[in-house]
């Protein structure tokens, strides 16, 4: 008899592997590396800790680390050059950066974070939940790189990890908003689907998605709906020479 395999261990991070060859990193870390959750008070020791090690590991190529209190809105940020550190601004849930030396960060736990880059090196990074879906965000962080002069089809946009289909219900109200029909019962909703018919109207042709569920595999990432209070981070380092 054999003895049974243990099961693989859990990876610290989930890359985007398809940004690679733009030389563009990307990824989103999983429950293995810890919390990263700020909360609304005094953040907790331990979240700093790893806000302040990503922003070390990364300082030699993105001396500027930015992040947001998250709003589950539509405001998009831009960030050019300026001074080293990590910066947390307030109210918003997009970030785009055009110039080399910026890592974009936001939490999730449910949520969408969508990865956009270019083969120039200009990064956008978005957290999309119903709320920024249904306002467009997505579309709204591509058009603030069209407005730079960068083309939507040569965008590669990546839906991250995020609540599946299966799992994610939303009332009449929502649901309305999010996909124009109207109904009386609860539905089920895919908002990576909805994300990606949305890039695709704005002239993005390179989509790829992340095939894990926050809720169904909970063991691997952190699940507002699974009764987590985690957050994991998804990042994207700017590679503009």
């Amino acid at each position: 008899m054999t003895a049974a395999s243990s099961p693989a261990p859990i990876p610290l991070r989930e890359k985007v592997e398809s940004f690679a060859s733009i030389g563009v990193e990307a990824f989103i870390t999983t429950r293995a590396a810890g919390d990263y959750g700020l909360g609304e008070g005094e953040p907790p020791a331990d979240a700093v800790a790893r806000w302040n090690a990503l922003h070390a590991e990364f300082a030699a190529i993105a001396p500027r680390l930015v992040s947001a209190r998250q709003i589950h809105g539509d405001r998009v940020l831009e960030h050019g050059a300026g001074e080293p550190g990590w910066t947390r601004h307030d109210g918003a849930d997009g970030h785009v950066a055009l110039a080399g030396g910026v890592a974009c960060v936001v939490t999730i736990a449910d949520c969408v974070p969508v990865f956009i880059a270019h083969p120039s090196g200009a990064v956008a990074l978005l957290h999309a939940g119903w709320r920024g879906t249904a306002a467009k965000i997505v579309q709204k962080g591509i058009a603030r790189m069209v407005d730079q002069g960068l083309n939507a089809a040569d965008l590669r946009v990546h839906l991250g990890p995020a609540i599946c289909g299966r799992c994610y219900q939303v009332g009449p109200d929502v649901f309305e908003q999010l996909t124009g029909w109207q109904t009386v019962r609860n539905r089920n909703v895919e908002l990576r689907a909805l994300l990606a018919e949305q890039a695709k109207e704005v002239g993005v042709r390179q989509l790829s998605a992340s095939p894990h569920c926050t809720k169904c595999d909970n063991d691997r990432f952190f699940s507002h709906r699974a009764g987590d209070a985690g957050r994991q981070v998804a990042v994207i380092v700017s590679a503009v020479g």
